[in-house]
């Protein structure tokens, strides 16, 4: 960690993260964390735009929840192929760099869907989805790395709180405003809008001061060092050896088990809710998606503590919370019964993820976030992009999409049994030991 700098001399020793004034404070004598977070409001924003519109764009050309199901796949696998070097990249070079690049890149790969015109280039949707992807592989090790580096320990809770909320408000936001513009303006207005969110984002992050890294990890790597593989092998060892951060790096892959979920939002809300909709029933689930999202996390520090014991008992209960909703979500008759239900499920959803990589970043000393996250973010994506084949394939097999949600929501179950077991056996008490160096 940095030695703070003097924006943080004031500092109290603590800032409850369930309080909505602890937020303010943060802004107020953070300023880097504030154009940090702003960049993140604005990508975020845009993307969801593109996801909407490319959602809408598929079912136009092809009207299958498979397409949907390899438009996701696409999104979820870089991370599983280029996650060992993106994790090695973040914990070497400059990851402000970084960034920048990731977000520059990506304006003109976004603006590459502005081509798609015929049923016959729906694979182009695929590639640039996946070169998308691939840029973002590299940004988010980076990114998560980096908080850290901009907070003061004290500050962790409340600056991944509210991560975690920007992501669920914006998805709330972008979903409602992508479907909104995609049926009014059409598909090519949300994917312009989104290419230009992440130039902004790219000159914001270009003006924040980040810390450089150790000198220690700071090496001259040759060609074969690029595969991350030497790394990859130190990053195994390293969990292999911390047991702690062997579980929760495994929490949100747990919840991608029943990933498919994802392919069902669009499924129901274009066809099985609104038959031949053009983005609005997509976009009012994902938008409950995101409201539950944000609220959860801050919903379950107010309720449960924010101490590590409490945060790790949260993550079991938000397994079957999320099981729970999405068993209800299946069998709901309509669009007004069946978005509420996809609120509470995001709420687990949010609590695991918002919790995993707050207690991740406690507990992983600088030299080995990068990796760590990008480890976490590979095995997360496999899984994904396992349980989205499946759940297509189950579609175009005629499998009803309330019978392969039912079937979806009770696979919650597992994580959540093993995740409980884990916490009452004799790991507990180790759990709460002091961060690993």
């Amino acid at each position: 960690m940095t030695a703070p700098s003097p924006e943080h001399k004031e500092t109290p020793p603590y800032l409850p993260a369930g309080s909505p004034h602890s937020y303010v404070v943060l802004f107020r004598r953070n300023p880097r964390y504030r154009r940090f977070w702003l960049a993140g409001v604005i990508s975020h924003l845009g993307n969801w735009f593109n996801y909407i519109a490319i959602f809408v764009l598929l079912n136009k050309l092809t009207g299958t929840g498979a397409a949907v199901s390899w438009f996701l796949i696409a999104k979820f696998l870089p991370s599983t192929i280029f996650g060992p070097a993106a994790g090695v990249v973040a914990d070497r070079f400059c990851r402000k760099s970084i960034m920048v690049a990731c977000d520059a890149g990506r304006v003109f790969v976004v603006l590459g869907f502005l081509l798609v015109r015929e049923p016959g280039q729906v694979w182009l949707i695929y590639a640039l989805a996946l070169i998308q992807e691939s840029l973002w592989t590299f940004y988010d090790p980076a990114r998560r790395a980096s908080v850290p580096s901009l907070c003061q320990p004290e500050e962790l809770n409340l600056a991944n709180a509210l991560s975690g909320a920007t992501w669920s408000t914006m998805l709330a936001i972008g979903a409602a405003l992508g479907g909104f513009v995609t049926a009014s303006l059409g598909w090519q207005a949300a994917i312009v809008i989104d290419a230009a969110t992440f130039a902004v984002s790219a000159v914001l992050i270009a003006t924040i001061a980040l810390p450089r890294l150790p000198a220690a990890t700071i090496v001259h790597p040759d060609w074969r060092s690029y595969t991350g593989f030497a790394d990859l092998v130190a990053g195994c060892r390293y969990v292999l050896h911390h047991r702690k951060v062997a579980a929760l790096l495994l929490v949100k892959s747990g919840w991608a088990l029943s990933g498919g979920i994802l392919v069902l939002l669009t499924v129901f809300g274009e066809q099985v809710f609104s038959p031949g909709g053009q983005g609005s029933g997509s976009g009012a689930l994902y938008s409950a998606r995101g409201i539950g999202a944000a609220i959860g996390p801050i919903l379950a520090w107010r309720l449960l503590g924010e101490t590590p014991k409490a945060m790790y008992r949260a993550i079991g209960l938000a397994f079957f919370l999320s099981g729970g909703a999405y068993l209800a979500f299946s069998q709901a008759p309509g669009l007004l019964v069946a978005a509420p239900f996809v609120l509470l499920g995001h709420i687990g959803g949010s609590v695991q993820w918002v919790f995993s990589t707050t207690l991740l970043q406690q507990a992983v000393e600088d030299g080995y976030r990068g990796r760590v996250f990008a480890a976490e973010m590979g095995v997360l994506t496999l899984v994904l992009s396992l349980s989205t084949y499946f759940t297509g394939a189950a579609l175009d097999n005629g499998t009803d999409p309330r019978t392969i949600g039912m079937r979806l929501a009770l696979l919650f179950l597992l994580p959540g049994a093993l995740w409980t077991f884990y916490n009452w056996g004799p790991e507990l008490k180790k759990t709460f030991d002091p961060p690993v160096t």
